[in-house]
């Protein structure tokens, strides 16, 4: 899948394009055990199976990923998840931004399933992992959806209650680097208020440090579910 970033360095942005051939959605990627657990217990309030381990790669068709502002999907079940999202491109690691956006009614039959029959709307902006990798631990993430008409905080917390980066990759590869044209979300936090669907989504990664934030919002338009 062929995505176009705009490269923050510091200074004037950077045109990145990069075609990504496999995408890795790492779950239950906690590092706190209790909270993983709170997350499973979550999901399993809505008829979601356990997981087989922690952490657990997910294997989406590398098309799913999208940098439209509209994310068609089937029926009213499915909702959004921000991640951290890290890419390999030319021997180098970037970081953006990816919603783990999931059909939570087939979730309860199967969560591989419920992945990859949803889009996973990216954001158009990217940094250096190189750049934040000292202080991934500071880096935060927030989200907000559209409901009842007005914006509501929807997920809220920092990267640090979450394996990093370098550690999941490490899992996935058996210690390598990630590959050129792999791309891998990075773990979620728990949805205040619980999941649920929404008619928009919107999503930031924030650097305080660097004093800057890649952000990205798209809509869900719901398709007709007919038998």
């Amino acid at each position: 899948m062929l995505l176009n970033f705009q490269l923050d360095t510091g200074g004037t942005p950077q045109a990145l394009t990069t075609k990504l051939h496999t995408l890795i959605i790492a779950g239950w990627a906690g590092r706190d055990r209790a909270a993983i657990e709170h997350h499973i217990e979550e999901l399993a309030a809505i008829g979601v199976p356990r997981p087989s381990q922690v952490p657990l790669y997910y294997r989406v068709a590398a098309n799913q990923l999208t940098q439209d502002e509209t994310v068609q999907v089937v029926g009213p079940h499915s909702s959004g998840e921000l991640e951290a999202f890290v890419f390999a491109h030319a021997g180098e690691l970037y970081v953006s931004l990816v919603s783990d956006h999931t059909d939570r009614k087939l979730e309860t039959v199967s969560v591989a399933l419920s992945k990859q029959v949803c889009a996973k709307p990216v954001a158009r902006a990217a940094w250096r992992y190189a750049d934040v990798a000292g202080h991934w631990d500071e880096l935060r993430v927030r989200a907000h959806i559209v409901e009842d008409g007005r914006e509501v905080l929807y997920q809220d917390g920092g990267l640090d209650s979450l394996r990093t980066a370098a550690e999941l990759i490490a899992g996935y590869t058996g210690g390598g680097a990630l590959p050129d044209g792999v791309g891998m979300s990075c773990g979620t936090v728990a949805a205040i208020g619980g999941i649920r669907p929404a008619s928009e989504f919107s999503m930031s990664l924030h650097d305080p440090r660097g004093g800057r934030s890649i952000t990205h919002r798209y809509r869900i338009d719901a398709l007709p579910e007919v038998a």
